[in-house]
């Protein structure tokens, strides 16, 4: 790697060093756990979950209130009033739900075969690493913790009430959208011991997760019930079945660990003997928070502004979600080939990369506050290109669900080659990145008749033929246009620092047929019909839901994404001036979105510009490209302070494993990458007073002098003590470390 294991360790060193410094204790004077509220974003469209779980974590244990529909794409909704099991795998803030495996629920009093519980809001309680809660009706207090594979409940039931818990083998989330439970091999070990393996079909359309359930006392008594059935079966193969244990009456707490596996129950063994092999629910939390503590210190902030400090380590909290570990403590882990695996040195297999959301500032974000886990996902990319033959989009546990949009995972990849975390020798990762954004018809008939195809999409057949996607033969056709010419751009800096020449020029080429889709008379990007005629009428407020030019949006929501090619992109207006004009317009026309089936996407509006979903969340930054930066630290005040608040429904829309956040982040600092792959920030309006963050070389530390509601606009910046005179600068300039200082104003 150019990120030197020495780099890499000194960085982590700073970290330790920055946790341990305040005290002989594992506390500091301002401990940033006290600012985290796990529950913003559980209400409106946020699909954040409040649970239990460790920074990337395998286990993400948390309450399922929430069993069908966009609303349970977490398995919670703040709004809801009953829990069905507390799972041990769940997504944050997707749009898409899938996952809540190996639910369980503790109750008391009843002979339902599945019981429901109801909750008491008043006592509901997450931190990180921590979720708590009263089930009225069973008279029980629930906690949960974790480790990185393993989940520990707690629960203390009334006083002499009979205590019981039911493992629900036919739980899952979406089932009205098409997860089904496939299989479930169920084994009674000993009387304190079940293990299984369960298949599921749904978004991940082969999905196995393996199990260990140990409980703290031996179980008296269990009930099976298949398909509906009792049973006396303490082994078996089924797609229906709920096991009820019941433990003898006492006022003590009963604890039971749950230790999951990619692979099987052995492996969850394993994971459970190396992770959690006592008994010790305080201890276990204590050590979840101090992991929580030190991930939250690798930025350090001061403000004024309570809101502000809630909003940013919470954001820090929920970008640490996702992509988890997918793999045993033995190296162990299934495959996208769907073989068990066995990681070779270096090599950690991850899951969940939601690659067209997080492209933009999630992983742009972690290649400066976790350079080391960023290095790691980039190689464990590519290892998934090897094992199934293209890189994914949105892959889960060993899926390809070909979700969204192009190949962003090649963005990925060519920020980390930019910011020296790819590996020396990169022909790899080129590999990787060409196969993926070519027209390949091996890999279209190797995934035939299973929604893993749309990892190669027709979009890719056409800009390789025609050079534009057309609309008459292909829907979203604008959309993958644009960004497919932003990662052709992505893969040519790849090839270029492999040394690559043809091949570079092969794809800065393509990087240029978003072109293609510039209508000058309306200055938007419009759809192109096949014979090169545009698609009329034009209605740029237009959306259908996956049926229109434009993914999960309009064309005054696409028009500006160029990311790669924004000086090209002002040239085609004609002048900075028009270009500024254009934006102007963006937020400040009429906000109506027309079409009977408008995406639900479209949230957050300013104008048209939609803060609740990626396309535009650049936007604002653009105004840096014209002579009128002050009308981007407007706008970006505007949106942290309206579309961002400490409250359930205070994250304006999906989540999105951390995109949403880590653009707060990012924005709260004062800057930002517009484009992944150019190792180049531009400057905003901070929210924060001051910021201290942990780099390789030390530290990075921002000051906004004379920061306030008021003093929005920024007068000045010097970065060590030299002037800027352009709102941008370099990742370099970050890592090395030094001083960042925005002199605010309240006058444009």
């Amino acid at each position: 790697m150019k990120y030197t294991a020495k780099i890499l360790a000194s960085w982590l060193m700073g970290v330790s060093l920055l946790f341990w410094s305040c005290s002989g204790k594992q506390t500091v004077k301002d401990d940033p756990l006290k600012y985290v509220n796990p529950f913003i974003g559980t209400g409106f469209h946020g699909h954040t979950f409040p649970g239990a779980t460790l920074p990337f974590g395998m286990v993400q244990l948390s309450p399922d209130t929430h069993l069908d529909g966009w609303d349970a794409s977490s398995g919670y909704h703040y709004d809801d009033e009953h829990i069905y099991a507390f799972s041990h795998t769940h997504l944050s803030g997707t749009g898409i739900g899938d996952l809540g495996d190996v639910g369980l629920l503790p109750y008391s009093n009843s002979d339902d075969v599945i019981p429901v519980a109801d909750f008491d809001k008043s006592s509901e309680k997450a931190a990180p690493g921590h979720y708590q809660v009263h089930l009225k009706n069973f008279k029980v207090d629930a906690e949960l913790t974790s480790t990185l594979r393993v989940g520990m409940h707690r629960y203390q039931y009334a006083k002499g009430a009979d205590r019981r818990i039911m493992l629900n083998l036919a739980h899952v989330l979406q089932a009205n959208w098409g997860n089904t439970i496939m299989d479930n091999t169920f084994e009674m070990v000993d009387d304190r011991t079940v293990q299984g393996i369960q298949k599921s079909t749904g978004w991940a359309y082969d999905h196995l997760v393996a199990y260990r359930i140990e409980f703290s006392e031996p179980f008296e008594k269990t009930k099976v019930l298949i398909d509906g059935k009792l049973s006396d079966d303490t082994s078996f193969s089924t797609k229906d079945a709920q096991v009820h244990f019941k433990f003898a009456n006492s006022d003590q707490p009963l604890l039971v660990k749950v230790a999951l596996s990619a692979v099987d129950p052995q492996g969850a063994a394993k994971n459970m003997k190396a992770e959690l092999p006592g008994w010790d629910f305080n201890q276990t939390l204590a050590q979840a928070q101090d992991e929580w503590r030190l991930a939250l210190q690798g930025i350090e902030i001061e403000t004024s502004d309570p809101v502000v400090k809630t909003n940013f380590y919470t954001a820090m909290y929920h970008s640490m979600m996702a992509p988890f570990i997918w793999q045993d403590v033995d190296g162990r882990y299934r495959g996208m080939n769907k073989k068990v695996m066995q990681a070779t040195e270096g090599h950690v297999n991850y899951t969940v990369f939601s690659l067209w959301d997080t492209f933009r500032a999630f992983h742009p974000l972690m290649t400066i506050i976790r350079p080391e886990k960023a290095a790691t996902w980039s190689e464990a990319l590519v290892q998934k290109y090897k094992e199934g033959g293209i890189l994914p989009k949105w892959p889960l546990a060993s899926n390809y669900t070909g979700t969204m949009v192009g190949y962003p995972a090649i963005s990925v990849l060519a920020d980390a080659a930019s910011k020296g975390l790819a590996p020396d020798d990169l022909s790899d990762w080129l590999e990787a990145s060409v196969q993926s954004a070519t027209w390949r018809p091996d890999i279209v008939e190797k995934f035939k008749g299973t929604q893993e195809a749309a990892v190669m999409s027709r979009h890719i057949y056409f800009k390789e033929t025609l050079g534009w996607v057309p609309s008459d033969s292909t829907h979203e056709s604008v959309s993958y246009g644009l960004e497919m010419a932003y990662y052709d751009w992505c893969v040519a800096q790849i090839a270029k620092a492999a040394g690559e020449k043809q091949t570079a020029a092969a794809f800065m080429k393509k990087s240029n047929y978003f072109r293609h889709y510039f209508d000058a008379e309306s200055g938007l990007m419009r759809g192109k019909n096949y014979d090169g005629s545009w698609v009329t009428p034009f209605r740029p407020r237009y959306s259908s839901h996956e049926k229109s030019d434009y993914v999960e949006g309009n064309a005054w929501q696409w028009s500006f994404f160029t990311p790669h090619a924004n000086d090209q992109l002002i040239e085609l207006y004609g002048s900075a001036d028009r270009f500024e004009a254009m934006l102007d317009t963006l937020f400040t026309t009429d906000s109506a979105i027309e079409g009977e089936h408008a995406s639900g996407d479209i949230t957050g509006l300013i104008g048209q510009y939609a803060h609740g979903n990626e396309p535009s969340h650049h936007m604002a930054y653009l105004y840096n490209w014209t002579h009128s930066p002050h009308k981007a630290q407007e706008r970006l005040d505007q949106i942290m302070r309206e579309f961002y608040l400490p409250e359930p429904a205070g994250i304006i829309g999906n989540e999105d494993c951390g995109q949403m956040s880590a653009w707060y982040v990012l924005s709260a600092l004062g800057f930002y990458q517009v484009c992944p792959g150019d190792p180049t920030y531009t400057t905003g309006r901070p929210m924060i007073d001051r910021a201290v963050i942990t780099v390789p070389g030390g530290q990075f530390e921002i000051v906004a002098h004379n920061n306030s509601a008021e003093n929005k606009y920024v007068k000045e910046m010097r970065l060590n003590g030299q002037k800027l005179e352009k709102p941008f600068f370099s990742h370099a300039d970050i890592i090395k470390g030094g001083k960042l200082e925005f002199y605010m104003t309240n006058t444009k």
